[in-house]
């Protein structure tokens, strides 16, 4: 194994639960909740939405006015932190001679964001939906991936919280990792288990 792809949301970066007042979590249930995302969520993801479209539909999706939906979206992003096992394990990953690569369903404005975090600076490249203008699981983000970086699938993991876009990888031959959002520490040991 010589490539580590990582996830962002769940894997790399996560929002606080601690910090995090618990209105915020409960107006985003849906984005934890195991379900398909809502289509207007996964049209922001492939940047083909803008935040105050999203908002309109959030607020529709809740019941709420837009207002609390904008504000519920600007403030979601602030709570986002980086997840303390898995920054220590890219760490490691990175000192070892791994390349690290992202691969994560993400819009603009948490993107550019997330992008200023430390543990940013360890990975090689990133393909990222809102700007290549599609999302996991569809199987051509995954062979844009491959080639854009020039990835032999076979020396290749991917690591995603999401088991449908760990499944698509491995239609691939990209060796995958179904992460524990809930457990990052057990996960983290696994990998580490798997890479030895």
């Amino acid at each position: 194994m010589k490539n580590i792809v990582f996830d962002l949301a769940g894997v790399v970066f996560a929002r606080n639960e601690a910090r995090c007042p618990q209105e915020l979590m409960d107006y985003f249930y849906f984005i934890n909740s195991g379900n398909p995302m809502p289509d207007f969520w996964n049209d922001y993801d492939r940047g083909t939405r803008s935040f105050d479209n999203v908002a309109d539909h959030l607020a529709h999706f809740r019941g709420s006015d837009i207002q609390t939906a904008s504000h519920m979206m600007a403030t979601a992003i602030t709570y986002q932190e980086q997840v303390a096992a898995t920054a220590t394990l890219i760490a490691e990953l990175k000192s070892a001679g791994y390349s690290l690569f992202v691969l994560s369903n993400m819009s603009k404005e948490y993107i550019e964001y997330l992008r200023k975090m430390p543990v940013y600076q360890y990975f090689d490249g990133d393909i990222i939906s809102c700007e290549v203008g599609l999302i996991k699981p569809e199987r051509e983000i995954y062979s844009l991936l491959l080639e854009r970086f020039n990835l032999d699938p076979a020396q290749t993991m991917f690591i995603d919280d999401r088991k449908e876009n760990v499944l698509a990888a491995a239609e691939l031959g990209i060796t995958p990792f179904h992460f524990d959002r809930k457990n990052p520490e057990q996960s983290c040991e696994q990998i580490r288990e798997l890479l030895k």
